[in-house]
């Protein structure tokens, strides 16, 4: 599974879930967004993981499930039977890696095993992860990785379209792989351990908040640390409890996939996000609440406004309203996955989501 396939299904609903394995990871990174570390020790619990996706079906399923953290590959084997659980139903499982076990100059077995048995394998790289885990290494990783027959990618991290360091790695990225590494490049947040430094994320939709800026990370459902289910990635949602009443989807210990997707798709007020987007929402149909601190916090706020609620319930209830949410889903997703990460990622190096992976050129020759 190519990584542009994969973002290109992020504005889907449903289309897929994000499933955080621990909080714990052997790095300290300075900018890490989850706060996760070696003194961490958060994680759902594995029986509830089995189950939850033990009750994917060939006919009611997620087409994608990512697997995360912290650090997912401290439990290879864990990560390789979840994604042989799903690929059973016909799920594609892509895992996101700090590469902590490429510092020992090869890949463990176990590694090797679970990346037999995803359909993707993204290393993340930046300025700080390079200070744990050097550059060399996680090439080389890619490269023993690749061999295994899953597609390989980079996450690659900056603080901004001008950083030089985004320059500096990425043309180092292209001398290594010749072109033939897809790299998809996100800029630094406010959240985690890089909440006292980091410039807080731009606003979404532009300066004009009645505006309607459709949001598509309320398209998949998150599995975070504790097994609550949420309808939304963003971190300071994912850590805050009580969760939203909107926001929160159910938790893996009592409900399935099919529960969740359920409530992901059959929300009146999810389905206003995902179309119209919450300060759009919030501006028309609630004009005296007190204004919100960024987009995520107007979403967060949502299910307190009776106005926004009953709007929502008017317009997208029913038939039409899930007409409507599909449409919009599949029209971003039509746009492409470059247009997605230019919109959330670091715009000038959103092409690179596209590019060819390791082998593929060949082949396509």
């Amino acid at each position: 599974m190519r990584l542009a396939e994969i973002i290109g299904l992020r504005p889907e609903p449903a289309a897929g879930v994000l499933v955080t394995l621990t909080r714990r990871c052997p790095l300290s990174c300075a900018h890490c967004s989850t706060g996760s570390g070696p003194d961490t020790d958060e994680r759902p619990a594995p029986g509830d993981l089995r189950r939850f996706v033990a009750s994917f079906t060939p006919r009611d399923r997620p087409d994608v499930m990512m697997l995360t953290g912290g650090e997912p590959l401290l439990m290879p084997g864990l990560v390789r039977e979840l994604a042989l659980s799903a690929k059973e139903k016909g799920t594609r499982t892509a895992v996101l890696s700090g590469m902590f076990f490429a510092r020992a100059r090869s890949v463990p077995r176990a590694v090797l095993r679970a990346a037999e048995a995803v359909d993707h394998f993204s290393a993340s790289l930046d300025l700080h992860h390079e200070r744990e885990v050097p550059r060399a290494a996680v090439f080389a990783a890619l490269r023993a990785l690749s061999t295994t027959g899953t597609r390989v990618s980079l996450h690659l991290t900056g603080t901004g379209p001008d950083d030089p360091y985004l320059a500096e790695a990425t043309a180092a990225v292209e001398h290594e792989f010749g072109g033939t590494l897809p790299v998809l490049v996100n800029e630094i947040r406010a959240f985690g351990r890089a909440a006292t430094w980091a410039r807080p994320a731009r606003a979404v939709g532009g300066d004009d908040a009645a505006a309607p800026a459709p949001c598509a990370m309320a398209a998949w459902p998150v599995v975070a640390f504790d097994g609550t289910v949420l309808a939304c990635c963003n971190q300071h949602t994912v850590d805050r409890r009580p969760v939203p009443p909107h926001l929160r989807l159910g938790h893996i210990a009592e409900d399935g996939w099919g529960t969740v997707r359920a409530r992901a798709l059959d929300s009146p007020l999810l389905r206003a996000v995902r179309t119209v987007g919450p300060l759009h929402l919030a501006t028309g149909h609630a004009p005296d609440a007190p204004p919100a601190a960024s987009y995520c916090d107007a979403c967060r706020r949502l299910s307190a406004l009776p106005g926004a609620v009953a709007a929502a319930e008017r317009t997208a209830s029913g038939a039409a309203g899930a007409l409507l949410d599909l449409t919009v889903g599949r029209t971003r997703r039509a746009h492409g996955p470059t247009a997605l990460v230019r919109a959330h990622g670091c715009a000038p190096y959103a092409a690179w989501v596209e590019r060819p992976e390791p082998g593929e050129a060949e082949a396509l020759r």
